[in-house]
C-alpha cells in the first residue's frame, strides 16, 4: 500500500467532527461478483486493558493486526479525563493506521478547563475509504451522567457512508445498554430498524449490543440483518465466556464469507473485550 498522506480535520456538522487522515484502500473489485471488505468491531475500553492500564500502543497493534478496511469502535475517549490522558483515542488512532475517522458522541460535556476542548465519550468508524457522509443518531438512552436517569433520546448512534469502489456502503456503529434490564436494549433495537429502513443499499452494522445472539430483545435485528457469527465468545477478552459484540450485515445486500474472534498473544492487554472481524463481499450500487 502507498504511503498515507495526512488530510486536515473537517466538521460535517454542529458538534460532530470527521478527522480524513490518509488514501482510499486499494481493494480490487471481483468482475459480477461484488467488492470484497473486511469489517471489524472492537470495544477500546477507553485505551486500557483488563489491568485499567491506559496504552493506546497496545490497542493500535491490535487494530493492526485486524487489517480492516473499517472498524466501529466503542467506549472511545475525546479529551474525556484523566483515564486516558485527555487525549482524542479516536483522532489518535486513526493518525496511526493511515485511517479516516467519524467520532459520533454519546456524551459531549463542558471543557475541563475554560477554552479547552470539550470532553466526549462515544463511539467511531474508522475506515480504509473516504468517508463521504456521516451523522451521529439519537436513540433510546438511560444516561450514566445523571443521578436519576430516564429514558430518553441522546446521540452515539454513528452512521458513516464509505464509497467502496464505487459502491456506496452505510456502516453504523453502536454501544447498546449494559444493564440486565433488557428494556433499554429493546427500545435501541427499535430506534436502530426505524433508522437504518431510511437507507437503501448496503448497510453494515458494528457494536457491543451487550445481549448475546439468542436475546429476546435482539430478536427483531435479525429480521433483516445477518449476524456474522464468529464461532467464538467476545467477553471478557481473558477468558471469554459470552458473545456480545457483533458485525451484521443487510441480507441480500452483503455476502458474509467468513467470521471469527482473532487470536491474542496477550489476551485482555489491550481492552476488555475481543475484536470481531469478518469478511464480506458487498454487493449493488
Amino acid at each position: 500500500m502507498s504511503p498515507h498522506r495526512r488530510i486536515p480535520q473537517l466538521l460535517l456538522a454542529a458538534a460532530l467532527s470527521a478527522t480524513l487522515i490518509g488514501s482510499p484502500a486499494a481493494t480490487a473489485a471481483t468482475p459480477g461478483r461484488g467488492v470484497p471488505l473486511r469489517v471489524a468491531t472492537y470495544n477500546i475500553h477507553a485505551g486500557a486493558g483488563m489491568d485499567n492500564v491506559f496504552d493506546l500502543d497496545r490497542q493500535a497493534d491490535e487494530l493492526r493486526l485486524l487489517d480492516a478496511d473499517v472498524i466501529g469502535l466503542q467506549e472511545v475517549d475525546r479529551h474525556w479525563g484523566a483515564r486516558s490522558e485527555w487525549r482524542d483515542l479516536a483522532g489518535e488512532l486513526a493518525q496511526r493506521l493511515g485511517m479516516y475517522v467519524f467520532f459520533a458522541p454519546v456524551y459531549s460535556l463542558a471543557p475541563a478547563r475554560p477554552g479547552g476542548p470539550r470532553a466526549e465519550f462515544g463511539v467511531a468508524v474508522l475506515s480504509r475509504y473516504r468517508i463521504v457522509s456521516a451523522e451521529n443518531h439519537e436513540i433510546t438512552r438511560l444516561s450514566t451522567q445523571d443521578p436519576d436517569p430516564a429514558p430518553a433520546p441522546a446521540p452515539g448512534f454513528a452512521e458513516a457512508v464509505v464509497r467502496v469502489e464505487g459502491r456506496p456502503l452505510h456502516v453504523y456503529v453502536t454501544h447498546l445498554d449494559y444493564r440486565p434490564d433488557p428494556a433499554v436494549r429493546t427500545a435501541q433495537v427499535a430506534d436502530t430498524r426505524r433508522i437504518m429502513a431510511g437507507d437503501r443499499g448496503p448497510k453494515v452494522l458494528l457494536g457491543d449490543f451487550n445481549a448475546e445472539p439468542g436475546a429476546p430483545e435482539l430478536a427483531p435485528l435479525w429480521e433483516g440483518l445477518t449476524d456474522a457469527d464468529p464461532g467464538a465468545p467476545t467477553f471478557p477478552a481473558r477468558d471469554p465466556v459470552k458473545r456480545i459484540d457483533y458485525v451484521a450485515v443487510a441480507k441480500g445486500t452483503a455476502e458474509v464469507r467468513r467470521a471469527w474472534v482473532p487470536e491474542s498473544a496477550a489476551p485482555g492487554h489491550a481492552s476488555d473485550h475481543r475484536a470481531v472481524v469478518a469478511d464480506l463481499v458487498v454487493r449493488g450500487r
